[in-house]
């Protein structure tokens, strides 16, 4: 029997490389996406998607707009905040965490993930998160992960009767090019992934990516850079 996993699923191009290096190594893949008010939430399309695309047993979509509503006043990445998302920033050397952070987006997400993984009896939760191409986020870190985990299992009765949760990042330590020619080896459709913090929709219901914001920039820089040419529809090309 495959061991069962829970995989933090957003549709975009790290968390669907993600779900294919589970499903590649044997999990049973439950994937968790969240509706939490961000304003690019056409990516939840995309996860329904690649959820389906990679024989998810199960995928739940669970709704968190109350967070969204709580943290709009800092967080440019939740829709109507008033909050322009910054654009042209230079993500390699500003050390500031942007105004897209969303305050304890991460923790909730594994919580709920915890939750599930705990009723399922699966001793993995996979995420997406990297520690290079992060944009300053500092619930993406290893020293994060490793926290939470040993909270995870300290206050679960999974993990206090000895059925420890581990929390499994692949991309941790891989930087935006070397996860795309990862993906490419496990034949991930990045056209159906969406990563624009600012995506708008055409009348085709297709996203247009702003190919500014840091987001399109860590995606556009890693496809140039592993020479795969990138399939997203750019509003300049539109």
């Amino acid at each position: 029997m495959s061991q069962a996993a829970v995989v933090l699923l957003s549709g975009g191009l790290d968390s669907t490389t993600t779900l294919a290096i589970a499903v590649a190594e044997g999990r049973r893949v439950h994937a968790l996406s969240f509706a939490y008010g961000q304003r690019h939430d056409v990516e939840l399309v995309y996860a329904r998607a690649q959820a389906r695309r990679y024989g998810a047993v199960a995928h739940e979509i669970v709704g968190l707009e109350s967070l969204g509503r709580l943290v709009a006043g800092q967080s440019s990445l939740i829709g109507g905040s008033g909050l322009e998302v910054p654009k042209g920033r230079d993500v390699e050397h500003d050390p500031g965490i942007p105004s897209t952070y969303v305050p304890a987006r991460n923790t909730l997400f594994l919580s709920y993930a915890l939750a599930w993984a705990e009723v399922l009896s699966a001793r993995e939760i996979w995420l997406g998160v990297n520690a290079y191409d992060y944009s300053g986020y500092p619930d993406c870190r290893p020293e994060y992960l490793r926290a939470y985990e040993r909270m995870a299992n300290l206050g679960t009765r999974a993990g206090v009767e000895g059925t420890a949760v581990r929390l499994i990042a692949p991309l941790v330590n891989l930087r935006k090019h070397e996860i795309i020619a990862r993906g490419v080896e496990l034949d991930v459709d990045y056209a159906d992934t969406v990563s624009c913090y600012d995506a708008l929709v055409d009348s085709d219901g297709r996203p247009l990516a702003c190919g500014a914001c840091d987001s399109c920039q860590l995606r556009r820089t890693g496809f140039r850079t592993a020479k795969v040419p990138d399939p997203t529809r750019y509003r300049e090309q539109a």
